[in-house]
């Protein structure tokens, strides 16, 4: 059994979604977090170290951090095709990309929505326009994130790009937005849509 510790209109939603894909057995485990707004407080419930979310428990397992998580539950139930499997081509472009999502374009987002200079030559990420223009690039070559199939590294993007589509942040796109059309018409993303809101 899969536990995933969440907090609504969080992160942490698109795990549901996640989950979904899956098709493993999973609990939710409502917890509270610190937000943005001042309100809210740690829960000693969650095991993430900074009382953040998303966090999942699995057996003897404990996994934080969005990319983490992906990785690790699309290579712990393999039947799901979540992942290339290692050794199997396309295995690169998806690690890559799971990785540049955590290390580029979330700082690029918070960089951006906190006016925030990115230090350029110090730092691991860019500027939002550069990052999209090479998000868009990709997405133009092919239909999802890491190549010709759906990943779960398409969950992390397909569901960031979908919150930010009304925001002045985020560069209107045609690929982009067509991409995060494709992914939220999955039968699991409706779901777990279901299941988010009780």
């Amino acid at each position: 059994m899969i536990t995933l510790f969440h907090a609504p209109k969080s992160r942490s939603s698109r795990f549901i979604f996640l989950l979904e894909e899956l098709g493993a057995p999973y609990e939710i485990k409502i917890v509270t977090i610190r937000r943005g707004d001042g309100s809210g407080a740690r829960d000693e419930a969650d095991p993430h170290p900074h009382g953040k979310v998303p966090a999942i428990q699995h057996g003897d397992e404990t996994v934080f951090e969005s990319p983490a998580i992906v990785a690790y539950l699309a290579d712990a139930f393999p039947d799901a095709a979540l992942a290339p499997r290692p050794g199997e081509a396309g295995r690169g472009a998806y690690l890559t990309m799971l990785a540049y999502y955590g290390d580029v374009l979330e700082p690029a987002f918070v960089s951006k929505f906190l006016k925030v200079a990115v230090p350029r030559g110090t730092a691991g990420w860019v500027e939002v326009d550069e990052a999209m223009a090479f998000i868009d690039k990709t997405l133009t070559e092919h239909p999802y994130i890491a190549g010709n199939k759906f990943t779960g590294a398409d969950i992390l993007y397909a569901t960031t790009f979908g919150m930010f589509a009304q925001n002045p942040m985020m560069p209107k796109l045609a690929a982009v937005e067509a991409y995060v059309k494709r992914v939220l018409e999955r039968p699991a993303y409706a779901r777990a849509q279901k299941r988010e809101q009780g």
